[in-house]
């Protein structure tokens, strides 16, 4: 049960039905299973977490008339459908089955309406019916897509994909994003899928939830998860390292404790912390690394968010997390991933071979036809593909 009190303070506790279950899994790794209560300080890094950030919490504020701070008033409102396997409701309220969805579907033109209306209203907040919550500060839809229909789910029906259309300040983020994911997944990166749809003249981003599964029969079920900064019990404005947030060590030693398969997650983490570098992305923080949880495992969720940040020249090159105190992405040499692996203890014969190896895979890909043809946007297939293997020939040559 999540509750505020009277000073506005939010605590949660689990359920006693729920912590007698021989297969309760904790909310997060931040609230382990316990009967006491969970004070503000403890919960709001999870809760929080699964809401907007930056402007479009802002707008939603003010659209809903409640204050911009209040974890708790606009969890009500909007938490119907969140990351994970989470949905908020109202005391006394049923959640609806897994079999009963409600879904408003659309067509073209309402598709449209909405996709130009987002910039001003964020996850269509304030429209009967629709509480759905996502993190992160770029506009987003939570979809459901069968058959290649689209509908709103309504109430706290699970979603399967998501709509990022194109920010008019950064022109060619959608080619940029569809590039770098079809280009992890090439090099043998775990990746969702995604694909490029034009709704209207605005470009946009379809990825497939993770955190979602569809059965034969359409029944559509939620997959728990939570990213780094949840887990390691860090809010949201702390999610860059220079804000107090995570550092690569808290990211490494928190798998190991925490993962089920430690091994093969530390070792999956490191590709994808390779491969942003790989492709210049500096905003790699860790709200953009996330687990998931199933069937009793703790698992590292695939990656998302892939994007050559060096793309636009304005943006800032200083890294999410330091890699060997080096706070720049291009500045970044052998000798600073070898100080990674002091301060992390893992080996650096290990992390080089795997750096060589991604450098080689991501070189080799951005030649393939299908990574290419992942975008129609050739000018930027071409800037962001010279960025790409530049960067990578440059590494492989200095590991040399």
């Amino acid at each position: 049960m999540l509750d505020q009190d009277d000073s506005g303070l939010i605590g949660f506790r689990y359920a006693q039905e729920w912590l007698n279950n021989p297969h309760a899994m904790p909310l997060s790794r931040s609230l382990p299973l316990q009967a006491e209560m969970f004070q503000a300080k403890s919960v709001r890094p999870f809760f929080a977490g699964i809401l907007p950030e930056e402007e479009p919490r802002r707008k939603i504020a003010s659209i809903l008339g409640i204050s911009e701070r209040n974890d708790f008033a606009m969890l009500e409102r909007i938490g119907g459908e969140c990351a994970g396997a989470v949905s908020l409701l109202s005391e006394g309220v049923r959640p609806s089955a897994a079999n009963e969805l409600r879904l408003r579907e659309l067509n073209e033109n309402e598709l449209q309406e909405i996709i130009a209306e987002l910039p001003r209203r964020p996850l269509m907040a304030g429209r009967e019916g629709v509480r759905i919550s996502l993190a992160g500060a770029q506009d987003k839809l939570p979809v459901v897509i069968r058959d290649s229909r689209i509908a709103l789910p309504l109430g706290n029906t699970p979603s399967t994909h998501i709509i990022k259309p194109e920010p008019e300040r950064f022109p060619g983020l959608v080619a940029t994003e569809a590039l770098c994911m079809t280009l992890a997944k090439a090099a043998d990166l775990n990746v969702p899928d995604v694909a490029i749809r034009s709704i209207g003249k605005k470009p946009c981003i379809v990825v497939r939830r993770y955190d979602r599964t569809i059965t034969p029969n359409g029944t559509i079920s939620r997959i728990h998860q939570e990213d780094f900064c949840q887990a390691l019990g860090f809010p949201p404005e702390r999610k860059y390292q220079q804000e107090g947030g995570p550092l690569l060590r808290d990211c490494i030693a928190m798998l190991r404790d925490w993962s089920t398969a430690p091994v093969l997650d530390i070792r999956g983490f490191l590709d994808g912390l390779i491969f942003n570098m790989l492709i210049g992305n500096a905003d790699a923080h860790a709200k953009n690394y996330s687990l998931l949880y199933s069937g009793g495992e703790r698992r590292l969720a695939p990656f998302y968010d892939l994007v050559c940040t060096l793309a636009w020249p304005e943006l800032s090159k200083t890294l999410a997390m330091k890699i060997g105190q080096s706070d720049s992405i291009e500045t970044i040499t052998p000798a600073h991933w070898k100080k990674m692996t002091q301060e992390t203890r893992l080996g650096w014969p290990m992390l080089r071979e795997r750096i060589a190896e991604l450098c080689r895979k991501t070189i080799n890909a951005l030649r393939d036809p299908d990574v290419r043809s992942a975008t129609n946007d050739n000018a930027m297939l071409e800037r962001v593909g010279r960025i790409i293997e530049g960067r990578a020939s440059s590494l492989l040559q200095s590991l040399a």
